[in-house]
């Protein structure tokens, strides 16, 4: 007997939201279906790849040292990184501003944002240091500096979506990150009360949380398979906005990244299983339903672009 298929495409759309200017531009969300479901139905738009870099420097891994080679400066690096083989968008982390770090004044992280947002023209991600206050102060900063280039701010938090909701999503016309910690119902009310704050549902982006393969991931493949089966199957308006994965946050900061050669000799080399960590959660992040995901390694962006061209 012969197999028919039959295609579950649904009446139902996740929000596209546009990111950057002009032919760099690039758009999340669109699709109708299931990740990479092509077989029931187009993707409009293939998940993206950003490219994540510090105010604080490069990560003290051999393969990233050797591909920013000769860039000295924060503007340098950025442009290194727009440049990388199968990136997307470039995402700027200003880690250094955190009051338990470095504790960079505001100041000084505004001058970062605006020498990279000079000097790339792809599409920029502005992510913060993760500390409520300090990013409830800095986050509307990064907006109003970058106002006029469509930036998509990283986040706004429940403890913090007024500051930033309207900084970013009203004031100054950003695209803004709802982030929320790996449950469903967190993440659909964040998006309620920043629509209700006034930010158009087209301009959010969701950051429903992420964790490393292996470390409690089944938590975030459920929460984000419950997310777009709601919002697909169900038509729920307020989880169709696109879901963005800072996987390399994650990856690199685990035991199996870090742990010393020296120390951990039969796991062989450092690098090669950070790389290896980052890969795997990339791919099952885009597989639950991210549609833009951070990365570090160029090796892991290029893996990862390969992997979605060949699945599209």
């Amino acid at each position: 007997m012969p197999f028919n298929q039959k295609p579950q495409k649904f009446n139902a759309n996740i929000n596209t939201v546009e990111i950057g200017c002009g032919d760099k531009a690039i758009k999340l969300g669109g699709e109708c279906t299931y990740p990479f479901y092509t077989f029931d139905a187009p993707m409009e738009n293939a998940p993206k790849i950003g490219v994540e870099i510090s105010d604080l420097g490069l990560a003290d891994v051999p393969g990233i040292q050797e591909y920013y080679a000769g860039a000295t400066t924060i503007g340098e690096i950025a442009k290194k990184a727009e440049a990388m083989e199968g990136a997307d968008f470039v995402c700027l982390r200003l880690e250094g501003g955190d009051p338990n770090g470095e504790n960079k004044s505001i100041e000084e992280l505004i001058a970062v944002v605006k020498e990279v947002g000079e000097a790339v023209t792809c599409p920029l991600v502005v992510e913060g240091c993760k500390n409520v206050e300090k990013d409830s102060e800095l986050l509307p900063k990064v907006a109003e500096a970058l106002q006029g280039k469509n930036v998509l701010i990283l986040s706004a938090r429940e403890e913090n979506y007024k500051a930033v909701g309207a900084a970013a999503g009203l004031a100054y016309n950003q695209k803004v990150g709802a982030e929320s910690a790996v449950d469903i119902n967190l993440a659909k009310q964040l998006n309620v009360v920043l629509t209700q704050l006034g930010v158009q549902a087209e301009n959010v982006v969701m950051n429903v949380g992420s964790a490393a393969v292996g470390y409690g991931f089944e938590y975030v493949v459920s929460t984000m398979d419950r997310i777009k089966g709601a919002a697909l199957s169900q038509d729920d308006k307020q989880l169709q906005m696109p879901i963005i994965t800072p996987v390399a946050d994650e990856a690199w900061n685990v035991k199996e990244a870090m742990a010393s050669e020296a120390d951990m000799p039969e796991w062989g080399p450092a690098e090669d299983r950070g790389i290896s960590m980052e890969v795997q959660t990339a791919a099952a992040v885009l597989a639950s339903g991210s549609d833009a995901i951070i990365l570090k390694h160029p090796k892991s962006v290029a893996t990862i672009s390969k992997m979605i061209k060949e699945l599209m």
